[in-house]
């Protein structure tokens, strides 16, 4: 038995791990539904598995596009980083027009189903592998085509994302104003529930986040064995510089040769290396082309839920008519909301740091992983399944915590808990400062150059990634669940879709700038001194959050 298992994991490493995965999730799953139906209002569980589905779809993308533009185009790293990031830069500034149109129209959840078909046009064009040429050398208007099914998933995201973000936000304010009916006791526990209610909301969308990342490299790798073959994440780097250049010299056509005859299933000698480097260029990437379709069949199946639960789900609140109200009422209400919207711009500052350093891990941490540590047996996009798995298995812990402390009378603060959350983000940085620095590890550019034998023995093991994702997700728990719940709180009734498009458009703000970290870590004489960068930005927002702290808690009274 114990032979059959060895086995199965030196043929099947991916499967089994995501089997191990989801058999260690599946207890917290069953936790979260019973804990949403039991505590919370009914209609959690419909919005979050319908965000569950879109966030399954976006991640299988997600885990691969930095990766997939290099094997496929044979850009740079530095050119495929900052198109990922204007792409996460609109998926995220689109939510505050899907707002705006969805406030204006009082249509939210016709605004959400449009979205969701719209991303899935997006998803159908990226599934078609279309090369325009040979695949190693791609056809510009591929490029652009790519381009362009990205802008499509974006604009289909603006719509959806936020908007259901607002649609859960009133089913609080739904759930607090029938407490209040029962009283001030009941007022006070069903107003306690919002912060764990988004917790819980948070936990579905990374149920599909873990999933996610395996179904890609799975599929990469099955098409890759069927046509004789075998994954190596270096083998599409040398390849196109093979075809680009008509050749290689010196150790880069030594590796390329070495990389060749490792990835021959039939164990033979590769001796036409062009023929090669083509072949296994268009088979790479067609299997990766061929995973956006469960994207595509994730958008599907998110709609058909929303659609068939849509009627458990709110309808926004209209905006009171002021004639109603008295002068005094009037100037006293626009006090008020200009003090609410003062203070989310303010924390939409800070967020714009955490966003930067946090979305690395589509970025810089990829590079990392894919260059720096030793992933042989698991492929780099993997990793990317430790965060989503800390979420779920974390979150239970932080919220244990929380209402301890509530029940103890030390209730911490929304922005508080944002502020230790930005210090927990610099500890994973610092923690990588460690690494790098012990390491002596050099620039990106100058590692590429090495030898391979020098580059493995210098690599690291998989625990870096582990540890460093743990410190991530702690503090991702702090700050972004709990800043949705934020915005809920202080967006008056009738700009909630816009107030949830403001906090995304934070996140657009920091995504924008997030290839920086490529260009750092390639650029950088030497490593640690890109991560130094991370930290020093979380340390500076920590202390400027923690200096608008009374005024904060304040306003959000």
């Amino acid at each position: 038995m114990l032979e059959f298992i060895q086995d199965q994991w030196m043929n099947n490493r991916m499967t089994l791990m995501l089997v191990a995965v989801l058999i260690v999730v599946s207890p917290f799953i069953i936790y979260y539904v019973i804990a949403a139906h039991r505590h919370h209002p009914k209609g959690l569980i419909a919005a979050a598995l319908s965000n569950m589905g879109e966030r399954f779809g976006y991640y299988i993308m997600n885990a691969v596009l930095l990766l997939f533009l290099c094997s496929k185009f044979g850009i740079s790293d530095d050119a495929a980083g900052w198109i990922y990031a204007i792409f996460y830069f609109l998926i995220y500034v689109l939510s505050l027009p899907g707002g705006i149109i969805a406030d204006k129209l009082q249509n939210y959840k016709g605004t959400i189903m449009s979205g969701l078909l719209v991303m899935a046009i997006g998803y159908g064009i990226l599934a078609v592998p279309v090369f325009g040429g040979d695949a190693g050398n791609v056809a510009t208007w591929v490029l652009v085509l790519t381009c362009a099914a990205l802008l499509l998933i974006a604009a289909g995201n603006g719509l959806f994302k936020g908007n259901l973000q607002a649609i859960v936000g009133q089913m609080y304010d739904n759930f607090e104003a029938d407490a209040l009916k029962k009283g001030p006791e009941a007022y006070a526990i069903a107003k306690s529930r919002r912060d764990s209610g988004f917790q819980i909301f948070y936990v579905f969308i990374n149920i599909g986040g873990v999933i996610a990342p395996f179904i890609a490299p799975l599929l990469r790798e099955a098409y890759l064995k069927t046509n004789g073959l075998l994954y190596n994440s270096d083998l599409p780097r040398l390849c196109h510089e093979y075809i680009t250049n008509n050749g290689l010299t010196g150790a880069s056509m030594d590796n390329l040769q070495k990389l060749a005859d490792a990835t021959q299933l039939a164990g033979s000698h590769v001796t036409d290396m062009g023929a090669f480097c083509t072949n296994y260029l268009e088979i790479f990437n067609t299997g990766v082309h061929y995973s956006f379709i469960a994207s595509v069949v994730a958008m599907l199946l998110s709609l058909l839920i929303f659609i068939a639960t849509k009627k458990q789900l709110p309808n926004p609140v209209k905006k009171e008519s002021a004639a109603k109200e008295t002068k005094a009422q009037v100037q006293a209400d626009a006090k008020e909301i200009k003090q609410r919207m003062y203070a989310l711009y303010a924390v939409l500052g800070v967020a714009v740091f955490f966003w930067f350093s946090f979305h690395q891990n589509g970025q810089s941490l990829s590079i990392f992983a894919r260059d720096f540590v030793d992933t042989a047996s698991i492929a780099p996009e993997i990793w990317q399944c430790i965060n989503p798995f800390f979420v779920i298995i974390l979150t239970p812990v932080i919220m244990f915590i929380f209402n301890l402390l509530v029940k103890n009378g030390k209730e911490v603060s929304t922005p508080k808990k944002i502020a230790i959350g930005m210090f927990i983000t610099a500890c994973a940085y610092l923690f990588l400062m460690a690494i790098s620095m012990v390491n002596n590890y050099p620039s990106g550019e100058e590692f590429k150059g090495l030898a391979e034998a020098i580059k493995s023995s210098i690599k690291v093991g998989p625990w870096v990634l582990i540890v460093t994702y743990f410190f991530l997700t702690t503090a991702e728990l702090f700050i972004s669940p709990l800043g949705l719940s934020f915005v809920s709180k202080i967006a008056p009734q009738h700009l909630q879709g816009i107030c949830q498009g403001l906090w995304l458009t934070a996140t657009a703000i920091g995504n924008l700038f997030i290839a920086l970290g490529v260009t750092m870590l390639n650029n950088f004489p030497h490593q640690w001194e890109c991560w130094a960068v991370f930290a020093f930005f979380c340390l500076a927002s920590m202390g400027v959050m923690l200096g608008m702290l009374k005024w904060l808690e304040r306003v959000t009274k």
